[in-house]
């Protein structure tokens, strides 16, 4: 059996590069097979991307996932039940009759007209709505996990003039909501944090409830073009192969390793990749608070804290120019030092001059006088 250190790994390696195959795939899911967890997928208010992008798994393959990871028992976008066949899983769910099960809901939950704007089938001759079946599932449940941004924060769904008034599934429900955002979510963040819970239960999460493995940073860190930032090398227009910031890349404040783990099946290209912005689909505030996608934003929100988005750039700038790397923003933002600081040495930049290794007396100086400079300015 695989150890949650060599888990970790695995997943956080699974580039463009590497697979899963050898580790995951195979003998490791199959000496599992026996501990499958039923598996309830419920569909309220969605496009159905996340399950569609579920189904393009591959590395493990879809296959592999519902025959030797989980017991997948409802989803109404690829079950052939239907009418009281398929509801009648649900129900069976809502009276005890399954054993620690698994639920993921996609989509918002609309909570006006007492939900009856999106019913999921007939129960006992009644409509049974999104809202009664999230509720009711969640509370029998041994976990809920929240796939996409409109499940896990309201995202498009949930967007003005919000007709519906569809809410995310923490607001409708009385217990801790595992969130696995994105629009779509990627197949390895459904996949890996399914492995978590089953093999390990609740993996490290954020302040958002996002598990730490997979949007543990922002994609600012681990941008291929992060060295254009720094070197102050800017593209105007989609298109071009430079940092896209000034074109309104939500990179910065946008945590999710799609940088390293990439998309399209083969682990083939990401947006920035393809010379488009990042939008901060896995972000509480998308849509509404980042649109428009092509320009900067009048406000940023990063965990806990909330800025200006041209003064955060100007911070940023100061930051880097002084020699310490605007990817230190959030931390210094939110009073905490990377832990390369505590250990003694950090690397350190000067202008274009990279400099191997700056003594963490050194480092500390440049910052109480750099920060403190650029703190005013927010």
């Amino acid at each position: 059996m695989i150890n949650k250190t060599d888990f970790i790994s695995l997943f956080k390696n699974n580039t463009s590069d590497t697979g899963l195959t050898s580790g995951l795939v195979g003998d490791l899911l199959k000496e599992n097979k026996a501990k499958r967890p039923p598996v309830i997928w419920l569909g309220t208010n969605t496009c159905a991307g996340d399950i569609i992008s579920f189904l393009n798994s591959l590395d493990p393959g879809y296959r592999a996932v519902i025959s030797d990871l989980i017991d997948f028992r409802y989803n109404s976008f690829v079950m052939t039940a239907e009418g009281n066949m398929a509801t009648g899983v649900l129900t069976d769910a809502m009276a005890g009759n399954f054993e620690d099960f698994i639920l993921i809901v996609e989509g918002t939950v609309p909570t006006r007209f007492e939900g009856l704007s999106c019913v999921i089938g007939l129960r006992e001759g009644r409509p049974l709505t999104a809202l009664e079946a999230v509720r009711e599932l969640a509370s029998v449940s041994r976990y809920v996990v929240a796939v996409g941004t409109c499940a896990a924060f309201g995202g498009p769904y949930a967007a003005r003039p919000n007709p519906t008034w569809g809410k995310s599934v923490q607001d409708v429900v009385d217990r801790k909501v595992i969130n696995v955002p994105g629009c779509p979510v990627h197949p390895d963040w459904v996949s890996g944090t399914l492995a978590h819970l089953i093999w390990f239960g609740e993996p490290e999460l954020d302040e958002y409830n996002r598990p730490t493995l997979f949007f543990g940073e922002t994609i600012h860190n681990l941008c291929q073009r992060r060295h254009y930032f720094d070197s102050g090398i800017f593209s105007a227009h989609p298109g071009e192969p430079w940092c896209m910031y000034k074109e309104g890349c939500k990179g910065p404040v946008t945590f999710a390793d799609c940088p390293q783990r990439q998309w399209n099946g083969e682990h083939l290209n990401w947006p920035v990749g393809a010379s488009t912005p990042c939008i901060g689909c896995v972000s509480p505030e998308f849509p509404d608070y980042s649109e428009p996608f092509f320009e900067h934003l009048p406000d940023i929100h990063l965990p806990g804290v909330t800025v200006n988005a041209n003064r955060v750039g100007a911070v940023v700038g100061t930051i880097t120019a002084a020699g310490i790397g605007g990817h230190l923003l959030t931390s210094i933002l939110k009073g905490r030092l990377p832990k390369t600081i505590k250990k003694g040495f950090m690397p350190a930049k000067v202008g274009f001059q990279v400099l191997e290794t700056t003594p963490a007396g050194k480092v500390k100086n440049i910052l109480n006088k750099t920060v403190k400079k650029a703190i005013k300015r927010l």
